[in-house]
């Protein structure tokens, strides 16, 4: 009887069933898993789940919970295939995530819904077995002396994120200018220190339109402001993140030979620099993704050939939306990307009009792909209308829980809701108390204000 259940045990451990057969003092934990509400609004709500496997590597994993009885039901899921059957919720790895060797994790998430009260799911069990283990973690890093260059230094990709010296992801947050064209007026040395100090930013994106009244009109004049904006940011220890501002006509290569020399320009002059990164195309619209992909690889070689070692951002279909704007998505870059090293893809939404299904694929892409959200509004996508507060919140959230930079549009006095200041306030010098911000403004500032954390080790 001893050798049949030592036998019965021996396979059970090969099925991944375990704790059915062994006594509790014995049972090896399997799993770990942290649930989090990243956002929540009136019946409805975000989560992410990390799944750590405790165990022995798994190549094929389910993780199956029970939602509450409080009418929670999942609406949709990323990075996993979900289902749902009264409260039992079924979650299975995907081609990309599946195996977990011991130690390993993989993170998930879904928006759902809910009545009454919005407690935490139980009973979570990974393949067969209870998640009720503890890992050792690490603290987080608290707040690290001096200015976001000085701690940083150049950055790089490393895997899907943004890296800094340490070789440890990063997350820089920040606002974008408006086009400099129209509002040069706004970027000044008491803007940039209230930028710098006050809002404690991490960068600014430097918006140089190319057409509109842009770069075309004057390409010496437009180049040396981008450098001088880059010199401030640069003597604040904020990051500068040159935007070839693309948007219409749709296409980069309507303007390649002018991103050539503008970019081996300011590549050759800013080569030096920690703190410069280049965003080669802003908004590519009404063009397919082969073909921004063949202007980026004849772009980024002449970035290359003055500061090999800079992050290039390469803009995606749909206005950067990873085509989702377009009715596709983030597996035309997955399946054919740029052929280049140290490059990101950027990513756009407008908070108001840009939900779930965009979230859902920025978590899905956000496994595969560097991303950085170079531009964003807390409004509708043509930069009016109300403030959408909950999905903003959503959205930083997100964007904060996988460690994604991001600019915010616009750091400017524009007549519009987007903008971060009242109309007016760029003929003064006060850029930070709540008598010139918006209501984006002051959400924004509350936002990029907070400790960074950077890591140093």
């Amino acid at each position: 009887m001893k050798r049949l259940f030592a036998l019965l045990a021996a396979l059970a451990t090969v099925l991944g069933l375990t704790a059915a057969f062994s006594s509790p003092a014995v049972a090896a934990t399997g799993c770990k898993v942290d649930y989090t509400v990243t956002s929540q609004w009136t019946g409805g709500f975000q989560a992410g789940v990390k799944i750590t496997n405790l165990g022995a590597p798994v190549n094929g994993w389910t993780l199956a919970f029970t939602m509450p009885e409080s009418g929670q039901k999942v609406a949709q899921g990323w990075n996993a295939t979900w289902s749902q059957s009264g409260s039992a919720v079924t979650v299975v790895g995907v081609d990309w995530n599946r195996s977990l060797a011991t130690g390993g994790s993989a993170d998930v998430g879904f928006t759902g819904t809910f009545t009454g009260a919005n407690p935490k799911p139980t009973a979570f069990t990974l393949n067969g077995v209870a998640c009720t283990g503890s890992t050792e973690e690490e603290p987080p890093p608290g707040p690290v002396d001096g200015t976001p260059v000085d701690i940083n230094g150049p950055l790089h990709v490393c895997g899907v994120n943004l890296c800094n010296q340490y070789n440890r992801p990063v997350q820089l947050r920040g606002m974008s200018t408006h086009g400099i064209q129209w509002f040069d007026a706004c970027y000044n040395t008491a803007s940039l220190d209230a930028l710098a100090n006050d809002w404690k930013s991490d960068l600014l994106r430097i918006s140089m339109y190319v057409q509109e009244d842009g770069y075309e009109t004057d390409p010496a004049g437009f180049t040396n402001r981008v450098n001088r904006l880059v010199d401030m940011a640069e003597a604040r220890g904020m990051y500068a993140l040159i935007d070839f501002h693309t948007l219409t006509p749709g296409d980069p290569n309507y303007n390649l030979e002018r991103a050539k020399t503008f970019f081996a320009s300011v590549a050759a002059r800013n080569a030096g620099k920690k703190n410069v990164i280049y965003e080669i195309t802003n908004e590519p619209n009404g063009v397919s993704w082969s073909g921004i992909k063949n202007y980026a690889e004849q772009v980024i070689p002449v970035v290359r050939a003055a500061d090999p070692d800079a992050v290039v951002i390469v803009g995606t279909r749909g206005w950067s939306s990873l085509g989702v704007s377009d009715g596709s998505s983030e597996s035309e870059v997955v399946n054919n990307p740029v052929n280049a090293t140290n490059i990101m893809y950027a990513f756009h939404f407008y908070a108001a009009s840009h939900k779930d299904n965009y979230r859902a694929t920025l978590s899905r892409a956000a496994s595969r792909l560097p991303l950085f959200v170079t531009e964003f509004g807390t409004v509708s996508a043509t930069g009016g209308g109300a403030l959408d507060r909950s999905s903003t919140t959503a959205w930083l959230d997100l964007l904060d829980q996988l460690k994604i930079s991001y600019a915010n549009w616009t750091y400017s006095d524009a007549d519009e809701s987007s903008a971060a200041f009242r109309p007016g306030t760029c003929a003064g010098s006060d850029y930070s108390s709540s008598g010139v911000l918006t209501e984006s403004g002051a959400l924004l500032k509350s936002r990029i204000s907070t400790a960074d954390s950077f890591p140093t080790s």
